[in-house]
């Protein structure tokens, strides 16, 4: 009876564990991804059947929409992103978007704001978000930490170190903050990674 108890305690350990591990649901056959963000996403520096939404759809077999704008700041982005979810009516967004408000010294408090409204935008309508940090303005840095802070505050399924060490590897870049052909491939790979490790597929 003891054994049996012990064992319950544990099974009921990692029920829990598992509870509070930001999950994804399965992504069916016919599921649809959006790509949201800037130039990343839009993949400058490579044709864009090499950007990370193409190099995604391939690993993933699904369809992937690369909504990706070069230059875009959050406050853009918030701007047109109910347009797109209405256009696009996806199953699951991915965001990767800030670099350029970071790049152009914007506040990091109405950044963080920003992003923070449309990840309500997108949880208003039922649609989960894998989240995508961008580094501060350092070789060494990791994602900034508002990204963190958000990824907490909303559950979010999220990633704060993969565009950083991509930007730490100049074979993998075609400038200074844009990837060539292998970096967008590893960060669709990292991504991959991701949508397996929470079960999405």
């Amino acid at each position: 009876m003891k054994a049996f108890n012990v064992l319950f305690i544990i099974a009921l350990s990692f029920l829990i564990q598992s509870c509070n591990n930001s999950q994804l649901a399965p992504l069916a056959y016919s599921a649809k991804i959006l790509a949201f963000g800037d130039s990343l996403t839009f993949g400058k520096g490579v044709a864009k059947e090499h950007s990370y939404p193409s190099a995604l759809a391939s690993l993933t077999q699904l369809t992937v929409i690369n909504a990706g704008i070069s230059g875009e700041l959050t406050e853009q982005g918030l701007e047109r992103l109910p347009n797109s979810l209405d256009t696009h009516q996806p199953d699951l967004v991915i965001l990767l978007e800030g670099g350029n408000d970071i790049l152009r010294n914007k506040s990091l408090l109405k950044t963080k704001a920003n992003l923070a409204l449309m990840i309500e935008t997108i949880q208003s309508r039922d649609i989960e978000v894998i989240l995508i940090g961008v580094p501060q303005k350092s070789l060494f840095s990791k994602s900034s930490g508002f990204y963190q802070e958000l990824a907490d505050e909303y559950q979010l399924v999220f990633d704060d170190n993969i565009v950083s060490s991509l930007l730490k590897s100049p074979s993998l870049k075609s400038d200074s903050v844009h990837f060539n052909q292998q970096g967008y491939k590893e960060l669709a790979e990292r991504v991959y990674e991701i949508l397996q490790e929470n079960g999405a597929i």
